[in-house]
């Protein structure tokens, strides 16, 4: 190819990570134009695309294609990791839709039916959450795990739904991590030393920034939620419903990090083994933790104490792929994060693996939505609803027998099911996420009507007998 002819390869330009908060802002690059419609995760945009004439930031076209640009770099990145046949759930359609203009909010959702994006202004910076492609590269994430695995988004756990939401952080930290600038830059920033705070680790801090605004002590310091974090596994049963960032407490993003945490551990330990500690290996590295990732969340029973069997599951592919070569990183990761005790680490082998290696093999994407939940009902009234409510809580068979570290040393004892379920939907309650329609709402009903506050679930009559059912609308 001539230099004629690569000038006159058309492009737009895109922030290529988070675009900061003033007066810490990032500019954007050229990149070449996007392709949306990509298997096996087409994508596409609600609105018309805009001629890629060089539109800057502020203007509609510039965060059409930061959008479509994030979109395809997430697609791509997980495309390539995904068994052969995955798709996005059915609800969806044959391509994701995002909608970059959803309302007034600092948010942004993934619901089965598409991507929602929201915007809003604070000191005088106009927010869009579409304008980040950590922030699209998240809930991107939320519909891939979707896809691979369904059982999840109904799940009453709160283990299950934060394992969601680092999964989503994850997302947006191998979608940077695509770029070859970026993966340069992070290397120089860390001098090699991946554990440590970064531009990839931090999420969101353009949002991060205007929710600190209204609510100091929500989100950490210099963004959203930072992956290079310390935070040690407690059993979200027990732990709040809510706090502030620094603590952590039994709302999914808060407990996401625990696992997002390990993995950012994960990935600085599979690249000090790489033969080149560059960008290359950075990028070998990055695509090594994200198909052991893939794997696990495929294989991994959906159980109350689901960290730690999806941390049993990616050393059990580490195995089967690499010969264990990366069982070190693994092992430390998850012990450091609690997420497995010294016991379970210990207790994946090689023949323990190879023992159950068959069930692991057979493992497949999608599935009944259903598929290793178990119905637990509880009385309505006490959560001021007129019937009999369903929870479906996780109850699949565990493959591994291991659990996550005790701080008092040990393991801890997983929950049962009912007690799972009905934790989660007390917080959820507490916090103020659940929808309940006036015709089942009792007199004494405590319900939060603010209508700043989304809810991310809903009771409605149950389709599979009597009484009332708690499903998830969306995740945010």
């Amino acid at each position: 190819m001539t230099v004629q002819q690569q000038t006159a390869t058309p492009t737009v330009l895109v922030y290529e990570d988070d675009p900061g908060f003033p007066p810490r802002v990032n500019m954007p690059v050229p990149h070449p134009v996007p392709q949306l419609d990509t298997q096996p995760f087409p994508t596409a945009i609600a609105d018309a695309a805009p001629q890629p004439d060089g539109a800057g930031p502020g203007t509609e076209a510039f965060r059409y294609w930061v959008a479509a640009d994030a979109l395809s770099r997430a697609t791509q990145t997980w495309g390539p990791l995904v068994p052969t046949g995955t798709q996005w759930h059915p609800t969806a359609g044959r391509a994701l839709t995002a909608h970059l203009d959803a309302g007034v909010d600092l948010n942004a959702f993934y619901d089965r039916k598409g991507l929602w994006f929201f915007r809003s202004t604070v000191a005088g910076v106009t927010v869009a959450a579409c304008e980040s492609p950590e922030v699209v590269a998240h809930e991107t994430g939320h519909a891939v795990l979707d896809a691979l695995r369904p059982q999840l988004f109904n799940a009453a756990s709160a283990e299950t739904a934060a394992l969601h939401e680092a999964f989503g952080d994850i997302s947006a930290l191998l979608t940077s991590l695509r770029l070859e600038p970026l993966r340069i830059a992070v290397l120089a920033e860390t001098q090699s030393d991946l554990e440590l705070s970064s531009r990839v680790s931090r999420m969101a801090e353009q949002l991060g920034a205007a929710i600190r605004q209204g609510h100091p002590n929500a989100v950490d310091p210099d963004c959203l939620r930072n992956m290079a974090n310390s935070f040690f596994y407690r059993d979200p049963v027990h732990l709040p419903p809510s706090g502030p960032a620094n603590t952590l407490c039994s709302e999914p993003h808060s407990f996401s990090r625990v696992f997002s945490g390990a993995f950012l551990k994960i990935l600085a330990g599979i690249f000090r083994q790489q033969d080149l500690q560059d960008q290359a290996g950075l990028a070998k590295a990055a695509e090594i933790a994200g198909q052991l990732l893939v794997d696990a969340v495929v294989a991994a029973p959906v159980v109350s104490a689901y960290y730690a069997q999806v941390a049993g599951h990616m050393i059990a592919a580490d195995q089967r792929r690499n010969g264990g070569r990366y069982g070190s990183p693994l092992r430390s990761a998850f012990i450091r994060h609690g997420i497995l005790s010294l016991e379970a680490a210990t207790a994946i082998t090689e023949p323990e693996v190879a023992r159950r290696g068959a069930g692991i093999a057979e493992a497949t994407p999608g599935g009944s939505e259903e598929e290793g939940l178990t119905a637990v009902t509880v009385h309505g009234t006490s959560y001021g609803v007129t019937q009999p409510l369903t929870l479906s809580a996780p109850a699949q068979e565990r493959r591994f027998g291991i659990a996550s570290s005790d701080p008092a040393g040990g393991s801890v004892r997983p929950a049962d099911p009912e007690q799972v379920a009905t934790s989660y939907l007390e917080d959820l309650f507490r916090r103020g996420r659940v929808h309940v329609p006036e015709e089942h709402r009792t007199a004494a009903a405590l319900v939060d009507d603010s209508p700043s506050r989304l809810k991310t679930h809903e009771v409605i009559r149950s389709t599979t007998g009597e009484g009332l059912a708690l499903v998830r609308r969306c995740f945010d």
